[in-house]
């Protein structure tokens, strides 16, 4: 099979974002409340598919500011970050920027993945969420949960809705029940207002427990 081309995404903003912020205001009492605050802030793209989820893999279990420093050391092993440059590099080289062995593994079988043309990158602009999705999570180190931040912030799909995100249960938690505990169908049940946008309410609801935008 040929090696996967790979084309960076250009950093974007979503093309729906207006449409979803006037769906949500009048369909959800609490995105009615909460979107305004916002401003014009919406959802970014950046980076290109590999490197994007190399950096999920390198920040995991880790703090952002120690995920940082390791990126930083790891990133500057190879000319540019591509999957046959990854390839390329000593394990013990790799270990030395900070990342665990663990880390390094699921650093090359990302690589491979990419390099043997086992994920369809040109393809993913057609395929529908749980296709991607169950083409990431094959790759050892991606769960459900980076799959789906990377459908969110890398693809900008908009009906996304991560269960497993803390964040987004908390949100829920905070915005929609006074702060009493909240199971993974209750999130799904006030979800429902959010379709075809409960990536944007996902968003909205992030920013009502942190202002500052989440990147990836």
């Amino acid at each position: 099979m040929s090696a996967t081309t790979i084309k960076p995404i250009e950093t974007s903003t979503p093309g729906y974002w207006d449409e979803a912020r006037k769906h949500l205001v009048k369909k959800d009492r609490v995105m009615k409340r909460l979107i305004p605050q916002f401003g014009d802030a919406c959802l970014q793209s950046r980076g290109d598919p590999f490197s994007t989820l190399a950096r999920s893999i390198v920040g995991q279990q880790i703090s952002v500011k120690a995920a940082q420093t390791v990126w930083d050391r790891f990133s500057q092993l190879p000319r540019r970050i591509t999957p046959a440059s990854v390839l390329r590099l000593k394990v013990d080289d790799m270990r030395a920027a900070g990342l665990s062995a663990r880390k390094v593994e699921y650093l090359v079988d990302l690589s491979l993945h990419f390099d043997s043309g086992a994920v369809h990158v040109q393809s993913w602009e057609t395929m529908d969420d749980e296709a991607i999705i169950a083409e990431l999570i094959a790759i050892r180190g991606i769960g459900r949960w980076t799959a789906e931040m990377f459908l969110i912030f890398h693809l900008l799909r908009p009906n996304v809705l991560p269960l497993d995100d803390v964040g987004l249960i908390n949100g829920i938690s905070r915005n929609y029940f006074s702060g009493e505990a909240v199971s993974r169908s209750d999130a799904r049940e006030v979800a429902a207002a959010w379709a075809p946008y409960r990536t944007v309410a996902t968003w909205y609801i992030w920013r009502s427990l942190d202002p500052e935008p989440v990147e990836y």
